[in-house]
């Protein structure tokens, strides 16, 4: 099989089927180790942030090829037994800026079972089919930044919707996924004032979007540097806005939102504020539907989950934080094993399972009353990327490697 449509256990795209952090599976590993419940490994040759995702017989990632990021490639490997089917890569002449905890190709693809997408930033959008056949590209202009870039394409009822940046002009846009062709496109202003700038004020965002049905009809929820944005998928009117993202160290958001009981929950980057906003409003809705601002919330890179009525929130320090959706209100917040996680929580089997950057995952209850840990499961390498959960079969990339996670039969 050489492609087909997407089903529902497939892991398709960053945080999954649809966006959400949720794996339409029944079952799914609860342990393993080095050894334990391994269906096979691959190694790698450079490290990434970037995630797997899994479609028919197939799993991709990106990856630079060299230090500098001046070749980034996108991988397909074979599902069954990890071999590398193929590799496309594209160059760019320049070496681009990142930090050293970001390596280039940060990004995740994104398929509909016949073609991948990827954003390698200033080396531009790509589409592919499942053999590997170019199909179009797009040059979206530079995106330069000292910390990189980090955002993902998501694919939605025949279009690619992407948020760009940061950089000197970053926006949010939506192509046909057919030809590549712009549908719409918004820019969103530097909105520091010149004295911010000179003072060197950090400002960006490194969030991919959520599409969320909003009154029938799908909208692109983004969190932006200084606000968080509803956007019409298929119009590319902005429904509604709402502010108050940046916070005392800059105008930054790193994860991506959450909706749980009507509530989009969006949080600004190096401590900045968490704010819950109610997705029915039209206009400027700060002062009408923003329910609750905290400030003072520890750094978070990796994503939240919204399990019924509340939101489950991994910060950058291992802990996970429970909060009341409606009120903003945390039921509890708890440490989940030892050093720091950048990953993202995602839910598979009626259970939540969050790496840390030691590459321990640990699985828990989505318990709004106490944490409840399952299982913690150790693979000894590091990573900052997010488990990809399809077919009961768990897709972890380390800095090292790829690894293929199954319950023997």
């Amino acid at each position: 099989m050489l492609g087909g449509t997407v089903v529902a256990q497939d892991w398709p795209m960053w945080r999954g089927p649809v966006g959400n952090g949720v794996a339409s599976v029944e079952s799914a590993p609860l342990t393993w180790s080095r050894e334990d419940n391994v269906k096979w490994h691959v190694s790698l040759a450079r490290p990434g942030n970037g995630s797997p995702i899994v479609s028919g017989d197939r799993v991709f990632l990106t990856m630079a090829e060299d230090e500098e990021g001046k070749r980034r490639s996108l991988l397909c490997f074979d599902r069954d037994s990890g071999e590398l089917v193929w590799k496309r890569t594209v160059e760019i002449g320049e070496a681009m800026p990142t930090h050293k905890t970001n390596p280039h190709c940060s990004t995740t693809p994104a398929t509909d079972g016949e073609r991948v997408v990827v954003w390698h930033a200033s080396a531009g959008l790509h589409c592919y089919d499942f053999a590997g056949k170019p199909i179009w590209s797009r040059e979206l202009g530079e995106f330069r930044h000292e910390w990189g870039h980090g955002t993902s394409p998501l694919i939605h009822d025949g279009r690619v919707v992407l948020q760009t940046g940061p950089g000197e002009e970053a926006f949010v846009t939506v192509l046909d996924l057919d030809t590549g062709e712009t549908m719409w496109r918004h820019v969103e202003p530097d909105r520091r004032t010149p004295e911010e700038i000179e003072k060197k004020r950090m400002s960006g965002s490194w969030c991919t979007p959520l599409v969320e049905p909003i009154d029938g009809r799908a909208h692109v929820l983004c969190g932006l540097p200084t606000r968080v944005v509803a956007y019409d998928v298929e119009r590319g009117a902005i429904t509604w806005s709402c502010g108050g993202v940046a916070g005392k160290r800059g105008d930054l958001t790193y994860s991506s939102p959450s909706v749980a009981s009507g509530v989009c929950l969006i949080q600004g980057g190096w401590e900045g504020p968490s704010l819950g906003v109610r997705i029915d409003g039209k206009g400027d809705v700060t002062e009408t539907h923003r329910v609750w601002r905290r400030e003072g919330v520890m750094s978070n890179v990796g994503s939240g989950i919204a399990i019924g009525d509340h939101f489950y929130i991994p910060d950058m320090g291992s802990i996970v934080h429970c909060i009341e959706a409606k009120t903003g209100k945390t039921k509890w917040k708890k440490r989940v094993g030892r050093g720091s996680s950048w990953s993202s929580i995602v839910s598979a089997a009626g259970r939540l399972y969050l790496t840390n950057q030691r590459g321990t995952t640990h699985v828990f209850e989505p318990n709004p009353e106490d944490l409840v840990v399952l299982a913690s499961n150790g693979l000894e390498e590091q990573t900052n990327s997010t488990p990809a959960i399809a077919g009961s079969e768990i897709f972890l990339r380390t800095h090292e490697g790829l690894w293929c996670i199954a319950v023997e039969k």
